[in-house]
């Protein structure tokens, strides 16, 4: 089986500021994935690349074994902040990945009521984004995401603007539904505690320009309840020491 997703090399500069330098890494089908790094590393530009908001860079990228630029529409993409439209209902905003994909509005709202509930939004369905909580616009903005059925989750950050107790409840709320639906899934974070407790897999970056420092397993058994675990902290402590004192790329 092709691995779902693929990174080979990849290098990212702007004019003389080197931002990628050469970053290696895969996702495979139903892999919950982290890249985990200081801020301004370059993670972000990783998914711009992705979803073809930059261009030009050096390395290869495949997605199921085929050159990324063959795909068709491949990903479904969650920035950091929920992107609510305030004018639109809450399930109009849900369904409107849908609608630019040519849904007329009442089948795309067929098509989202049902996972109203799953989502903790029943009832909400003709509200606002202002009169939802921001947990509640996290979730209404994962649903818009998922529902729009592609091979793959980009989540950058869609917790870290949400308050600490609102992010852990979320946290727990994603790994849940996770479980449920095995989702292929990339996120980008500089929450280390987030990223030991989600992902399978961690790629941990340097500072400007990023490399991969190291690729973390994460070997908690799932369902995962306790974000603070023994195991995970000390997990936890291990990639702090990494970033804190980076070294040459390695693999645990």
């Amino acid at each position: 089986m092709s691995r779902r997703l693929e990174l080979r090399q990849v290098s990212k500069s702007f004019g003389d500021i080197d931002v990628l330098a050469g970053i290696t890494l895969h996702v495979e089908p139903g892999e919950f994935v982290s890249i985990l790094g200081p801020s301004g590393a370059g993670k972000s530009t990783i998914f711009r690349l992705l979803t073809g908001g930059l261009e030009g860079h050096g390395g290869g990228v495949d997605f199921d074994g085929q050159p990324l630029a063959d795909a068709r529409r491949p990903f479904a993409f969650m920035p950091q902040h929920d992107a609510l439209m305030p004018w639109r209902t809450v399930i109009d905003n849900t369904a409107l990945g849908l609608e630019v994909q040519g849904m007329s509005r009442k089948a795309a709202r067929d098509e989202v009521a049902p996972l109203f509930g799953e989502f903790g939004l029943a009832g909400f369905e003709h509200k606002y984004p202002a009169q939802l909580s921001g947990g509640m616009r996290q979730r209404a903005a994962l649903l818009r995401t998922v529902v729009q059925d592609r091979a793959m989750l980009l989540l950058d950050e869609p917790f870290g603007a949400l308050d600490a107790l609102t992010r852990t409840g979320m946290q727990r709320w994603l790994q849940t539904m996770w479980d449920r639906h095995r989702w292929t899934v990339l996120l980008i974070t500089h929450d280390v505690r987030e990223a030991v407790f989600l992902s399978d897999r961690i790629y941990v970056l340097s500072g400007r320009p990023a490399r991969v420092l190291r690729e973390v397993a994460i070997p908690l058994p799932r369902p995962r309840k306790d974000l603070a675990s023994p195991e995970a902290t000390a997990i936890e402590a291990d990639i702090l020491h990494t970033l804190l004192d980076p070294q040459p790329a390695q693999r645990t």
